[in-house]
């Protein structure tokens, strides 16, 4: 029901675009004119222009809320999709103070080098593991 809805929506829409574009307006338009007498006589394309016109926005204005109302109806009883969620797994540490200094900073702003003794079993560090 939907998609008809949709689908009747779209045909709407193109009528109602191809409607506006034929009228005449003051600056000319796409207006194509018709024989002088009767149906198609200047006044008489004109008014039923503008009709077709108001019943085309009628229709596209109903079908619009009655979509809407249909698409709050389908979604209305969904939950909440929740497999991609990424929480966090809560830590007991406290947050870091982002307005604390960094640590191994010296008093004056610059860095302060520290050794870092190599462990006795490090393959690189040949002399320490014998």
């Amino acid at each position: 029901m939907f998609i008809f809805l949709t689908v009747v929506q779209a045909i709407v829409a193109a009528l109602l675009v191809v409607a506006i574009l034929m009228q005449k307006s003051e600056g000319g338009g796409l207006g194509v004119g018709g024989s002088p007498a009767g149906f198609m006589s200047a006044r008489g394309a004109a008014d039923f222009m503008t009709r077709a016109t108001t019943v085309l926005a009628t229709a596209f204005v109903v079908l619009s809320i009655v979509l809407a109302t249909l698409a709050v109806g389908q979604t209305s009883g969904r939950e909440i999709d929740t497999s991609l969620d990424r929480a966090t797994p809560v830590q007991n540490a406290p947050a870091a103070d982002p307005l604390a200094p960094a640590q191994g900073a010296g008093t004056q702003g610059t860095p302060v080098q520290q050794q870092v003794p190599a462990p006795a079993s490090d393959p690189l560090n040949g002399a320490a593991g014998q």
